[in-house]
């Protein structure tokens, strides 16, 4: 937990609040499909917006936060033009919102999503000619 001492008392930013703040940045980005709840047999867990934090590692010390972001990017996205984003955002949002300093931000891309297919394109199955 992240904590700061003032005049008034002091204030703690929890480890769960930083990985909200992280995951909802991470997800704001074009080219992120979502957060990633790693690997669960074998296949790649997508997690909802409630779920944000769970995809994301922090540690705190001395106010100083490493994070590691696990994630699932769009088919057809440039992957380090999109870590690079994601580390610029989050970044970005923890400093602004927490006052904690970051050190790193390390992008883990556990998946890549493809569009799902239309059904205008006559992907069912094809006509009875029996």
């Amino acid at each position: 937990m992240a904590g700061e001492a003032t005049e008034a008392g002091s204030v703690h930013i929890a480890n769960d609040v930083v990985e909200v703040i992280a995951g909802f940045a991470a997800t704001e980005v074009p080219g992120v499909a979502g957060m990633s709840g790693g690997l669960v047999g074998g296949i790649t867990e997508l997690l909802g917006r409630k779920n944000l934090g769970k995809g994301v590692k922090v540690d705190i010390t001395n106010g100083v936060a490493t994070l590691d972001l696990y994630l699932a990017v769009e088919f057809g996205s440039r992957i380090p033009d999109v870590a690079f984003a994601v580390q610029q955002r989050v970044k970005h949002a923890i400093e602004s919102m927490t006052g904690l300093q970051v050190r790193e931000v390390n992008i883990h891309v556990q998946g890549v999503t493809f569009p799902p297919e239309s059904s205008s394109d006559g992907g069912g199955p094809p006509p009875d000619r029996g």
